[in-house]
């Protein structure tokens, strides 16, 4: 061992556990201050430092990432997801298609962005059904964690280890990882996480409630008419059965038929074909009632409906607008706007009569529906000021919807039988859809995470400092000496145990780059296949659920289920056990 270089290693890698635990400054900081420490005392040169940003698999996460949210802007799976839970009407229906759902996407989308598009579906129904999110929360990110390991893609902790593999030299001639390497270990762990999460879910997750509920009582009530769509669902359905009522932050308080206005009382009135309906409603009900598959349309949207992309947007009315004192039938939102007005909030006001005939003041809060040219109008318009966006829905057609999800399929499918790289499938569909404007190369920028990639490739050059400078081979043969006398299933036990604790207190990314390349060496020490060391510690890393910070979709889902980290502990740690049992016991039998 080099005993200067590896004690500035050892020192760097001290640091980097310290900050993480203890927070002291951000993670991708973190690694650029041990990164460049070991850079100014010559461990790592310039070009040593910079061949993480080289690394095929830090491209192919990017990549994947750009898709995986073009796929969540088109709306194409939340169209989906809508038809799924359509007629889910418990908590275990719920939970158990959200789950079969998420953990078979998540296998080849990046889940972050699938847990994003699912947790409005889970709040949204959980209020619909008096039921509290927290039963459904952890399911949803652990669904999408145990999807993710059973591919090469479904995580980026799994690309960044096929990264070290590629990266490595240690190990001559080493295969890189292929796209169903994980599935022999993933897919059985998924099955097997399913059940425990079918099983014990009720009786080990708390009953919160809904995190959002208070952000939702101060939030502002719009006003909206929706007319009952020829061939909806809802007709000739009684109140009660439509799902339009009992919805928190949505109440339907009067029915317009045949000129005739009709008080909402009885929960047995029947719905029929052209009614409107008058709603009070929060932005994100409306929204919803926005959908394809609500059975409801909005009059006034006319062609918008058609457009290719479109907007739900916030304005408020200028004190010097013209549209004051006027009646909405009067005002042309198309011509002016190019929109079309869904609702109206008046400092929460109940207005008495029909949206056309209302008369605009000061202060008005207008819910528009617009398409890529509002903002363009907006700015040279003094009458109305842009608050916020409230969705933004993309709709395809059949042919971009099938070059999009074909096109992803066709992707994966030729680079899991080895016939094209993945990196040049998904670079050949981003230039497919680029022209066809199912994406625009000014959007694509604004979904790479800057952080992932400097904190991935500055991790690779931190490994290969490791084994450079023998740290790496003097670690494990500390492992070696602790764990052999009980068996090579001992020697995976400890570096999975381990790495999961790295992960769960630390962060998976600095797990994998600490542990990988002493799991390596320990295998080239022994003589033994190196895959099994290989894979255990992606698994252990990327199987994270005993700590809210030890995944990114755990993090995602602690505030809004108002969960503490014991319900993670308390839930987690049972199915980490069961994983660690599962993943060695595979891998022993495939292996040793």
């Amino acid at each position: 061992m080099d005993v200067f270089g590896g004690t500035l290693v050892i020192i760097a890698v001290l640091f980097i556990l310290l900050s993480l635990y203890l927070e002291w400054i951000g993670p991708a900081y973190t690694f650029l201050v041990a990164v460049v420490f070991l850079g100014i005392f010559g461990v790592l040169s310039p070009s040593e430092i910079l061949a993480g940003f080289a690394n095929e698999q830090l491209a192919v996460i990017i990549l994947l990432i750009l898709l995986g949210d073009i796929i969540r802007r088109t709306s194409v799976i939340e169209i989906a997801f809508e038809r799924i839970f359509k007629r889910a009407n418990t908590v275990s229906r719920f939970r158990n298609r959200m789950m079969i759902m998420v953990g078979f996407f998540s296998a080849f989308l990046n889940n972050t962005p699938l847990v994003a598009i699912m947790m409005p579906f889970v709040h949204n129904w959980s209020k619909k059904h008096n039921e509290s999110p927290s039963k459904l929360l952890i399911p949803l990110s652990y669904a999408a964690i145990l999807g993710g390991c059973a591919t090469l893609i479904g995580t980026s902790t799994n690309l960044i280890v096929s990264g070290f593999v590629q990266d490595q030299s240690i190990v001559p001639n080493l295969e890189p990882l292929n796209m169903f390497d994980f599935a022999y270990v993933g897919v059985p762990m998924l099955i097997l996480g399913y059940l425990y999460l079918a099983l014990f879910s009720d009786k080990l997750l708390p009953w919160n409630k809904d995190a959002l509920s208070d952000i939702s009582r101060s939030s502002r009530k719009f006003i909206l008419e929706a007319q009952i769509r020829p061939k909806s669902h809802l007709i000739n359905k009684p109140l009660h059965q439509s799902g339009l009522i009992g919805i928190e932050g949505l109440f339907l308080f009067e029915i317009i038929r045949d000129k005739q206005t009709i008080k909402v009382s009885d929960e047995g009135l029947i719905l029929k074909e052209n009614d409107m309906l008058r709603f009070a409603a929060e932005s994100n009900n409306v929204a919803d009632l926005l959908s394809d598959t609500s059975g409801l349309t909005f009059p006034k949207v006319g062609m918008l409906k058609h457009k290719s992309k479109t907007e739900l947007v916030e304005v408020v009315v200028s004190h010097n607008s013209t549209l004051i004192s006027k009646e909405v039938q009067q005002i042309n939102f198309r011509a002016k706007f190019n929109g079309a007005l869904i609702a109206i909030h008046r400092n929460g006001e109940r207005l008495t009569g029909v949206i056309d005939d209302e008369k605009l003041r000061a202060g008005d809060v207008l819910l528009l529906l617009v398409d890529d040219l509002f903002e363009e109008r907006i700015t040279y318009s003094s009458d109305v000021y842009y608050i916020s966006q409230i969705k933004e829905v993309r709709r395809l057609g059949v042919f971009r919807t099938t070059l999009l999800l074909g096109g992803t399929l066709v992707a994966i499918m030729l680079s899991a039988f080895r016939i094209i790289p993945l990196f040049m499938g998904i670079m050949v569909l981003l230039l497919i859809l680029l022209p066809l404007k199912i994406t625009s190369p000014k959007d694509l920028h604004k979904s790479i995470d800057y952080d992932l990639i400097l904190i991935i490739a500055l991790a690779i050059a931190l490994g290969n400092a490791m084994l450079k400078t023998g740290v790496a081979d003097m670690v494990a043969n500390i492992f070696i000496e602790a764990f052999l006398p009980w068996g090579h299933v001992a020697l995976l036990a400890g570096i999975y145990f381990v790495t999961s604790i790295l992960a769960a207190y630390i962060t998976n990314k600095a797990a994998v780059a600490l542990i990988f390349p002493i799991s390596l060496s320990l295998a080239a020490n022994l003589d033994l296949n190196p895959m099994p060391f290989i894979l255990v510690v992606a698994f252990a890393a990327a199987a994270n659920f005993i700590t809210p910070h030890g995944y990114q979709t755990n993090l995602m889902v602690y505030g809004p289920g108002r969960y503490t980290f014991r319900n993670f502990f308390r839930i987690g740690f049972p199915l980490t056990l069961i994983y660690m049992a599962g993943t060695i016991a595979i891998l022993s039998l495939m292996y040793f």
